[in-house]
C-alpha cells in the first residue's frame, strides 16, 4: 500500500476487503493490489446470525499490520441486524451479532463498526420502533469502556419501506433516541444519501447536503464515508451502487465532498461493483479528485 512508503493523506481511500483465505493474508494483499489506504472487513457473514470467533494469528497480524503501516481499519456488521423490528427473536439476535461484530472490531484494531439503522417492520410506527432501538442498543454502547474499543457507526438507509433513518434529519431522532452516546458516529453513505433524496451531484448540491447533516449530527459524528455512485437517479430511493463516475451523482459530487472540510480526517471506503480492476481504478480516481 501507499503507507509502507509514504504517509497516509488527510483523506484515505481504500475498499471494502474480502478475507475468505485470511483476514491479513487475503484481506490486506487485496488492499495492496487496489492501492487502498484504508480497509473495511466482515468478521462474520454478512448474510447470516454466525459469530465466528477469528483466527488469533490472522487477528494479531492484520491489527499490527494496520498499526504499523497507520492503515485505518473498519468493521461492517451483518446485514440482517435491525433493531427497529417487531420480531423479537430479530431483535434478539441483532444484540449478540452487533456485540460479536464490536468484539471483533476491537480485537483486529478497528476504528469503528458499521451498522444500518434498521426499520420499523410489522407496521409498527416510527416512536415504537426507535423506542426499541433506544431499548437493544443503548447497552451495547454502554459497554464500549475499554480505550481500544470501536466507534459505533450508524449508517443510513437509501429510504426504502420504513427505514427508521435516511435523510439528514432523520439522524436528530435516532441520536436522541441514543442519548447522543460518546462512542456513536456517522458513516455517510453516498449512494444511499443520494438515493434517499439529497442531491451530491453538483458542487453544491454536496456541499448543502453535508451541511444539513453535520447540522444535525455535529461534524465530529463523521468518522467514515462509504464513496459508492448511483445507479439511479436522486430521490429514487433505490440501493445499487456504481463505479465512482460513472453513476448520476459523477465526479463533480465527489471532488466537492472531498473538498469539505469536515471531510479532512474521514476515510473513505468503496463498495463498488468490478473486481479487483473496477475497484483499482475508483481507488485511483477518487485519490486524484481528492487533489482538487
Amino acid at each position: 500500500m501507499d503507507a509502507v512508503t509514504s504517509p497516509l493523506p488527510s483523506r484515505p481511500v481504500g475498499g471494502h476487503v474480502p478475507v475468505a483465505g485470511g483476514l491479513a493474508k487475503r484481506g490486506l494483499g487485496y488492499a495492496r493490489e487496489i492501492g487502498a489506504e484504508t480497509v473495511q472487513v466482515f468478521v462474520a457473514n454478512p448474510r447470516g446470525w454466525a459469530t465466528p470467533p477469528g483466527d488469533p494469528r490472522q487477528d494479531a497480524l492484520f491489527r499490527e499490520t494496520c498499526a504499523e503501516q497507520g492503515i485505518p481499519a473498519y468493521v461492517h456488521a451483518p446485514y440482517l441486524i435491525n433493531f427497529g423490528s417487531a420480531t423479537a427473536e430479530t431483535a434478539e439476535r441483532s444484540v449478540a451479532s452487533l456485540r460479536h461484530s464490536l468484539r471483533r472490531g476491537r480485537a483486529i484494531g478497528a476504528r469503528g463498526v458499521v451498522v444500518h439503522t434498521g426499520s420499523a417492520t410489522g407496521g409498527r410506527d416510527r416512536a415504537t420502533a426507535l423506542r426499541q432501538v433506544r431499548e437493544r442498543l443503548l447497552p451495547l454502547l454502554d459497554e464500549l469502556d475499554h480505550e481500544d474499543d470501536p466507534y459505533l457507526l450508524i449508517e443510513s438507509t437509501a429510504g426504502q419501506g420504513a427505514s427508521l433513518c435516511s435523510r439528514a434529519e432523520d439522524f436528530g431522532p435516532y441520536f436522541a433516541a441514543l442519548d447522543a452516546h460518546p462512542k456513536l458516529g456517522v458513516c455517510l453513505d453516498t449512494c444511499h444519501f443520494f438515493a434517499a433524496g439529497h442531491d451530491l451531484a453538483s458542487a453544491r448540491g454536496a456541499r448543502e447536503s453535508l451541511d444539513a447533516l453535520l447540522a444535525v449530527t455535529g461534524a465530529d459524528r463523521l468518522k467514515l464515508i462509504h464513496a459508492n455512485d448511483s445507479k439511479d437517479v436522486v430521490g429514487a430511493h433505490k440501493d445499487r451502487h456504481e463505479n465512482i463516475g460513472r453513476g448520476h451523482i459523477g465526479e463533480d459530487g465527489f471532488r466537492a465532498l472531498l473538498a469539505h472540510p469536515a471531510t479532512a480526517r474521514v476515510p473513505l471506503i468503496i463498495e463498488t461493483p468490478g473486481g479487483t480492476q473496477g475497484h483499482a481504478a475508483d481507488v485511483e480516481l477518487l485519490k486524484k479528485l481528492r487533489e482538487g
